[in-house]
């Protein structure tokens, strides 16, 4: 009987109201997290299955097409991150005229950048052939993929911004619908303009081939700009009206606020170069040693990504209340949902160290029926097992000084964890040179990058707190 009292207690207390507000933002966009690895499969099965270009090169263009992509939007990663850290706080605040303009300054930097690289695709595709060489097929089909999807640019880079400010007006629903509308217009659009309506089985056209699929990513990304100005228009236009004069436009790029949020944005942006910086050291490293091991080190990255699609639901979560209470001024609310947060992702990573541990064979010849991938891949399964421990409070902390623009700190874990990464592997490399440790090396210090950000982002924890005079 004391033992039911004790837990209806512990349901009762205030610091169970913000368990349950991390829930309720944290698995919408979970949800939404793992319809994206969905899309990923579908672009590679249905270049897989055109018959006008053979499957390997087809797959390589689009693997290729998607990197490039990759290194062009994850430096614009600052329009969702610093745009929802913001947000949280002036929604902290109610503030709404504050709300509206960070939104609205958000999507004119958003579209002005997003010309920018439509103006510069010619130069940047050619400075990226100028370092990665690929047979000429790939490349073509690559280009092609590439110069189709670059018009999505406007609708990508605002889908960054309005994500960030659903998230900060703790509203993460509606960032949830606007991703799985994404993604499931992706993979709906791509099937149908790629294989036609006669791959499909409903018709009688063939489709565009290898370009369909591009063209579907182009759709996706206006089908989900269009979702999300509905719903900010059915949420948030009421509420707004007034908040944002058409007069006071140019308002938003003058004064101290302007200036704080560049500089808030030029942390992020070095941030995130730190991280493209790992992601392709990580990459290269690894093609160095053989196709072999390529695919062993990808496949492993591939499976960790999926621990990190849940913890990032709690990190938004952590962002988005760890800014609202740091708006509201309320010192025990913040400490409550750093507490919470950590309890809640800590968990996830529990679960998948098990997972990890239990299923790792399965989830291996879930992702290739090659046996000698899988079997070399078993050597190296422990790796998964420690990651969690320390990616969960590094992926964490990171949702929580987002939501107190500690954008300076965050910029320093990351350059730090940067100059680990490198120097620990090429260290590790010079004391034990043979190539059958490679992949063990290269974890290694991928698990050390993720360490430095822990322990950097531990030890300054306190300036979160001081963000309320605790």
């Amino acid at each position: 009987m004391k033992g039911i009292c004790h837990i209806w207690e512990c349901l009762t207390k205030r610091e169970n109201t913000v368990s349950s507000r991390i829930v309720r933002l944290a698995v919408p966009s979970i949800f939404a997290n793992i319809t994206v690895p969905l899309v990923g499969m579908v672009d590679i099965f249905v270049a897989g299955h055109l018959g006008n270009a053979g499957a390997a090169t087809a797959i390589g263009a689009i693997a290729i097409g998607t990197m490039l992509f990759d290194l062009l939007y994850w430096n614009f990663g600052f329009l969702r991150i610093g745009t929802g850290g913001l947000t949280a706080q002036a929604f902290g605040r109610k503030d709404d005229q504050e709300c509206a303009r960070i939104l609205f300054r958000a999507l004119s930097i958003a579209l002005a950048s997003a010309l920018l690289l439509i103006a510069l695709q010619w130069v940047f595709t050619r400075l990226v052939f100028c370092f990665v060489e690929y047979s000429p097929q790939v490349e073509a089909l690559a280009l092609k993929y590439f110069y189709i999807r670059i018009w999505a640019a406007p609708a990508t880079l605002s889908l960054m911004a309005l994500k960030g400010w659903f998230i900060g007006m703790q509203d993460s629903v509606s960032a949830m619908t606007v991703d799985i509308t994404v993604n499931v217009a992706n993979i709906v659009m791509s099937l149908v303009l790629a294989l036609g309506l006669e791959g499909i089985g409903l018709g009688h056209w063939n489709g565009l081939g290898f370009i369909g699929i591009a063209y579907g990513t182009l759709f996706a990304q206006y089908a989900g700009l269009l979702c999300a100005f509905l719903l900010f228009l059915k949420k948030y236009s009421r509420r707004l009206a007034g908040s944002m004069p058409v007069g006071d436009f140019l308002a938003l790029f003058r004064g101290g606020q302007m200036r704080s949020f560049f500089g808030m944005n030029v942390d992020l942006f070095v941030r995130s170069l730190c991280f493209i910086a790992i992601y392709i050291g990580f990459t290269v490293i690894s093609a160095r040693y053989g196709d072999l091991l390529l695919a062993v080190s990808s496949i492993l990255m591939k499976l960790l990504m999926i621990f990190s699609y849940f913890t990032d639901g709690f990190a938004y979560a952590g962002e988005a209340l760890t800014g609202r209470y740091i708006g509201e001024r309320d010192a025990v609310m913040l400490r409550q949902t750093v507490k919470w947060t950590f309890i809640w992702s800590m968990s996830i990573a529990l679960v998948f160290i098990l997972l990890y541990g239990f299923g790792g064979k399965w989830m291996l010849r879930l992702m290739t029926s090659d046996i000698q991938v899988v079997g070399a891949a078993l050597d190296y399964l422990p790796w998964l097992m420690v990651m969690p421990i320390v990616g969960c409070a590094a992926f964490t902390w990171d949702g929580i000084y987002i939501g107190a623009v500690a954008s300076r700190k965050m910029r320093n874990s990351m350059i730090w964890a940067t100059v680990g990464f490198f120097l620990s592997y090429f260290i590790s490399r010079m004391m034990w040179q043979d190539d059958s440790l490679a992949v063990h090396v290269l974890m290694a210090a991928y698990f050390v990058h993720l360490l430095i950000r822990t322990i950097y982002l531990t030890f300054n924890a306190k300036s979160i707190y001081k963000c309320v005079d605790v």
